[in-house]
């Protein structure tokens, strides 16, 4: 019962029909459609899974970047703490020339007043 139900729904098959010699329009349309829902799947799964792969190595890549940014940031902190103590330690270095600047004018300006 089940087999001419199959039989008028999806045609004449040699290998299913032993009165059957060749393919009709109707089991060759149906055959293509499986075939091609087949091979559409594949190729589906294929893109899928490799841009899956793709996005899980750029993910990787941002992390690498996002750790490179933060240290970057951390060494540049670090530049400008050195370079505020360099500042301070010239500005010191500056005000002792100064000082013994006007120290030695003062001697030289008593050693002229006798």
């Amino acid at each position: 019962m089940l087999l001419p139900i199959l039989y008028s729904i999806w045609g004449c098959v040699p290998e299913f029909a032993k009165d059957c010699q060749d393919m009709t329009n109707s089991s060759s349309t149906y055959f293509s459609i499986i075939i091609g829902a087949i091979i559409g799947g594949i190729i589906s799964w294929w893109i899928y899974n490799r841009q899956k792969r793709i996005s899980e190595k750029q993910d990787l890549t941002l992390d690498k970047i996002k750790k490179i940014n933060e240290r970057h940031d951390n060494i540049l902190k670090k530049i400008e703490t050195i370079e505020e103590r360099h500042q301070k330690t010239l500005d010191a270095i500056l005000e002792l020339n100064k000082q013994i600047a006007k120290l030695v004018e003062q001697h030289d300006n008593q050693r002229k007043e006798p």
